[in-house]
């Protein structure tokens, strides 16, 4: 553990909004304050002031069932484990042509968290402290959503994403042709970090301005992407990336990318010792949305 400051933070940020201050007891000394936390340090459920959760098969044709019970705090970590055991699905319908409806059974559970309806943030700066499992598979991801538009118009940041070998970076936006998106990404395979990283601890960061997004690990950048050029390609021509975004934590098995698991031991987890999100204190009381 890095920090133990949950409940302080808390105290803190009742007492500075209050007096309409935006500093919430932390900065950077490149100028930004943090203004929201979750440090997990509790023996119960993730803070539901903080995340709600996803049910059921959601995405990219995933195995997963996602539900709130493969979420946990424990040793001041949040833990989402993913298990292999077998949920009959209560939408099954053998005459439906959706992947959601047409499977009979789940033969996996996981969990996904976010803090849509709880908290947004327009720009800021973005970390997660946490290690994740690298084996066949596993999906893994830190990752942010707009909410002024459905997908891919909302625009999405990958900021820590992980499949089949590699460590994804990435950002997308909206093509102009429906469910299609326009990606700047980049991949780097874990193994160029060596043979023991996936065994430790690691901080993912995405500094977001109006300008730019940088995501990096471990103070290693992955990706630049120039918000100039994230301009949906519909009528609206919105910037996504100029609008808030909600976070959200999961790890995810198999579907389109994840690989097969089939041959991985289980449980799997993914160990999450903090989030932490912080704003130019000029900024921040302008942008930050509750």
């Amino acid at each position: 553990m890095c920090i133990s400051a949950n409940s302080v933070s808390r105290v803190c940020l009742v007492i500075l909004f209050c007096a309409g201050v935006v500093w919430a007891g932390g900065g950077t000394d490149d100028g930004y304050a943090l203004v929201w936390s979750d440090e997990f340090d509790t023996a119960a459920r993730p803070d539901p002031a903080n995340w709600t959760y996803e049910n059921g098969f959601v995405r990219n044709e995933e195995l997963q069932w996602y539900r709130p019970e493969n979420a946990w705090c424990e040793g001041g970590m949040l833990i989402i484990e993913g298990r292999r055991e077998r949920l009959a699905n209560p939408n099954y319908d053998p005459e439906s042509t959706r992947w959601q409806r047409s499977r009979e059974y789940a033969e996996y559970t996981s969990a996904c968290l976010l803090t849509r309806g709880r908290h947004q943030w327009t720009f800021g700066r973005f970390e997660m402290r946490a290690r994740i499992d690298v084996r066949p598979g596993l999906w893994p991801a830190f990752w942010t959503l707009g909410s002024a538009r459905g997908w891919p118009g909302c625009g999405e940041i990958d900021i820590m994403e992980y499949y089949r070998g590699m460590l994804l970076a990435n950002a997308c936006w909206a093509s102009g042709e429906r469910w299609r998106a326009v990606w700047d990404d980049s991949r780097k395979p874990v193994k160029d970090f060596g043979p023991d990283w996936a065994k430790a601890f690691h901080v993912w960061r995405m500094d977001w301005d109006k300008d730019y997004i940088r995501i990096y690990v471990d103070d290693e950048l992955l990706n630049e992407v120039d918000l100039s050029k994230t301009i949906n390609n519909d009528r609206q021509k919105a910037n996504p990336f100029h609008e808030p975004h909600y976070i959200l934590l999961n790890l995810a098995i198999g579907g389109t990318n994840g690989g097969d698991p089939s041959k991985t031991e289980f449980p799997s987890r993914f160990e999450v010792d903090y989030v932490r999100v912080y704003q130019k204190q000029v900024a921040s009381e302008r942008k930050q949305e509750y």
